[in-house]
């Protein structure tokens, strides 16, 4: 059976001896028995990896009692953050669960067959099959320069083909 060494005998009695005091404090802080718990533990390994850097190691006790009470605070503060963030998007717009336009779809995919077929390869290449201008200059065989070039000439002639078909 292996013996504790001095640092872990000296953590266990650092904790016998101040994890009752902590946990009556963190409760009394946040009324949650678990919660309470949480906090303690986390307290205490942020204390104990700061322990060789205390200025006075024999005040262990009220470092241990700050930190729980940072870190209560700063729990408080996320939460209220995240209340505020989930209150400004309630408020906000929210998406419409449309079905797909599917004759939106067909007419795009008819502009997008009419194309030439370099610039139908460069469009399907990048937003199809989603490669980068580079992997797209390979398959093509042609420069990056070259291959943005007929991806924009196809989405000028594709925008155009969508206004002309609007009503």
């Amino acid at each position: 059976m292996a013996r504790d060494t001095p640092t872990e005998s000296r953590l266990a009695e650092l904790y016998t001896r101040h994890a009752p005091a902590a946990q009556r404090l963190a409760f009394l802080l946040t009324g949650d028995r678990a919660h309470a718990e949480d906090l303690v533990q986390e307290a205490f390994v942020r204390v104990v990896g700061r322990f060789g850097h205390l200025r006075v190691p024999d005040a262990f006790e009220g470092y241990l009692r700050r930190t729980i009470v940072n870190l209560h605070t700063s729990q408080l503060r996320r939460r209220r953050v995240e209340r505020a963030w989930l209150e400004r998007e309630r408020g906000g717009v929210r998406p419409t669960a449309t079905l797909p336009d599917v004759g939106a779809r067909e007419e795009l995919w008819r502009a997008v067959l009419a194309l030439p077929p370099r610039q139908r390869a460069a469009i399907v290449l990048r937003f199809y099959e989603d490669l980068s201008e580079h992997q797209t200059a390979d398959v093509l065989g042609c420069s990056p320069a070259a291959a943005r070039a007929l991806v924009a000439r196809a989405m000028d002639t594709l925008r155009d083909q969508v206004r002309k078909d609007e009503p």
